[in-house]
């Protein structure tokens, strides 16, 4: 059995405690992420990986684009037409609209015969820590598309798994999950999660840390998608602040469209504000754990998995702020829905504690 921690049943409708021979009858897993929403498919792969948006045409009700064609809708429609992030923080927050975005991408690849399966037993992903309000969502998500059998599985055991940790070993590995809207840290060893904590800060507080910057420097509101772009500041050199970029963006004042420069200093400074929560949460995370644990991640380091794992110089400052090897995962975006995914096809091996003979 590997993470009895980290797997947790709220229902009847959900295993409880499921252990790998349990998620081996899994024929899907599903990453439901504040940003994108990943599938993945019993011998297939991952076969989804889109915005985890819907865009609704209010008046009528009816679903007009999910995923890239509604994100691409933000900030430009008309007032007939909402665009939804029925997932938030990890969490589903709608899920009526979590259900018709997730039949639509579902429907695409496994074919709509075959989504109103009986058979249908899906694995999901949850934040550590997570409600049971929350996670009761994403079971009652899945319910609502046919599934009759629902896995619940920690991100970080997940996120861990697919980063290829040895997790079922006597030793301590970290993980730092970097998502949308929160952050996880965990330290594990023996299959389970030792010390764990989440904070609500991630891509997209650092995000709206920047906006605000440059509404109060500046007087310039930033659309949405000129946002991302500039997270290549964080990553400059730390005597920047004679580096400048040019932002387009609406005067706060007279409403116009105006060009501004701007230095990198001021934009890196605000970006690093958010980010102080991840770094004392990793501190918590290390005061949590026995001594001879810590001493493990000395050599070992931190491992950084997540969409926001790719922001640059991101992991350069948790590696200056906390005196360890910082590695990012291979693809870090998808490292959890892949350990999942491994989960479901057998390809993870079970923590074997030989009895001891007297």
């Amino acid at each position: 059995m590997i993470g009895m921690a980290g797997v947790t049943g709220v229902s009847s409708l959900i295993t409880q405690n499921p252990t790998l021979d349990q998620l081996r009858r899994c024929n899907v897993a599903v990453d439901l992420g504040a940003a994108r929403t990943r599938v993945y498919l019993r011998g297939s792969g991952l076969v989804a990986d889109e915005p985890s948006v819907a865009a609704v045409d209010v008046r009528t009700g009816a679903l007009i684009a999910v995923g890239g064609n509604a994100e691409r809708m933000a900030g430009r429609t008309p007032a007939h037409i909402r665009v939804s992030r029925p997932v938030a923080g990890g969490a589903v927050v709608d899920i009526a609209m979590a259900q018709r975005m997730l039949r639509h991408i579902l429907g695409d690849k496994l074919g709509r015969r075959r989504l109103r399966a009986p058979m249908l037993r899906a694995a999901v992903c949850t934040p550590h820590g997570s409600a049971p309000i929350a996670r009761r969502a994403a079971v009652e998500t899945m319910y609502g598309l046919g599934a009759r059998r629902v896995e619940l599985v920690d991100t970080l055991i997940a996120a861990a798994v697919g980063c290829g940790l040895p997790v079922e070993h006597p030793e301590a590995t970290m993980i730092v999950v970097c998502g949308a809207g929160t952050t996880q840290v965990a330290v594990l060893s023996l299959g389970s999660i030792v010390a764990a904590e989440t904070v609500p800060v991630g891509g997209d507080a650092i995000d709206r840390a920047v906006v605000q910057h440059l509404r109060n420097a500046h007087e310039l509101m930033l659309p949405s998608q000129s946002v991302r772009p500039l997270h290549m500041m964080l990553g400059a050199p730390a005597d920047g602040g004679s580096l400048t970029t040019e932002v387009h963006g609406r005067d706060v004042v007279s409403g116009m469209v105006r060009t501004i420069t701007i230095e990198t200093e001021g934009v890196r400074h605000a970006m690093r504000t958010p980010l102080t929560a991840v770094l004392d949460a990793i501190t918590g995370v290390l005061r949590h754990c026995p001594p001879d644990l810590v001493a493990d991640l000395g050599d070992r380091g931190i491992m950084l998995a997540g969409g926001s794992a790719l922001m640059p110089g991101l992991d350069l400052m948790l590696r200056e702020a906390t005196g360890m090897p910082v590695q990012v995962a291979d693809s870090p975006a998808t490292v959890a829905v892949e350990g999942l995914g491994a989960m479901i096809e057998g390809r993870v091996r079970p923590l074997h504690l030989d009895p001891l003979t007297v």
